[in-house]
């Protein structure tokens, strides 16, 4: 059974933030080998989108608003999970939380470079030109919520 979860910081027991923590590492810190602070200040304010089947973390992405608009990033999919359409129900649900939540607000991410077709796909627009993000291509995108 899979269900679209969002909750704010403050609402996760704390096996969901390790969870959450967890899979970030996984995939950020340890699969595309960046040492970086993953955990930072900004999951104190953040709501945190998940895609749970079977109970189980399979896609995330951590949103928040900011004086420019909303930003989401950390955007995951478990690799044991990939090519199941999981990370198509999650930028379904983290867009249908930002219009329930922040109607109006323009809508920032940093995209690795080989997914802006992906994030084309949900109308986002490049907004930069690439660059290197802890080694890895990335551009701007952005598109209104």
């Amino acid at each position: 059974m899979m269900e679209l979860n969002v909750k704010h910081t403050s609402e996760l027991t704390p096996v969901e933030l390790v969870e959450i923590f967890e899979a970030r590492t996984a995939v950020f810190v340890v699969e595309q080998a960046c040492a970086y602070q993953e955990v930072d200040r900004t999951d104190f304010d953040a709501l945190h989108v998940r895609v749970l089947n079977n109970h189980q973390l399979v896609a995330y992405a951590r949103l928040y608003l900011s004086q420019d608009g909303v930003h989401f990033g950390r955007v995951l999919v478990v690799s044991d999970e990939r090519g199941k359409g999981f990370g198509r129900t999650l930028l379904e649900g983290v867009l249908e939380t930002i219009q329930e939540r922040f109607p109006g607000q323009p809508v920032h991410i940093q995209a690795q470079l080989y997914l802006t077709p992906f994030y084309a796909s949900f109308g986002f627009e490049a907004v930069s030109d690439e660059y290197l993000e802890d080694g890895i291509p990335h551009v701007d995108m952005t598109k209104m919520s």
